[in-house]
């Protein structure tokens, strides 16, 4: 059974900064490319950032310059070093494939970006 496991939300004022971790059961982790979607409130869940197994990385406009995924193939973690929060960053964030897996959604994380 595929298990993604999101953590490291929370609450934080515009212009802090937050970093998401997600730890994978996926046995083929290290072959897949990995992504950080978003849900916020009212909206369709969207791709935030994505990293293939070698590294290479693509970033939604909304979030270049602030956002940085990396990851970690031998532990089957990826992460999401999100600075210069903004309120419209609001939302809970998952981690899963790209393309994602229906299968694969986990609880996810909710971060709140309010003063």
């Amino acid at each position: 059974q595929v298990q993604l496991v999101e953590s490291g939300g929370g609450l934080v004022q515009p212009g802090g900064s937050l970093r998401l971790s997600c730890a994978a059961s996926i046995s083929i982790f290290s072959i897949h490319t990995m992504g950080w979607y978003r849900q916020a409130p009212g909206k369709q869940r969207e791709l935030v950032a994505a990293i293939t197994r070698g590294g290479i990385v693509n970033y939604a406009d909304s979030v270049k310059g602030r956002f940085t995924i990396s990851r970690d193939n031998p532990k089957k973690m990826v992460f999401l070093q999100m600075n210069s929060l903004k309120p419209e960053d609001t939302a809970v964030y998952y981690c899963n494939t790209h393309p994602a897996v229906s299968t694969y959604w986990g609880q996810g994380t909710q971060v709140t970006v309010s003063s």
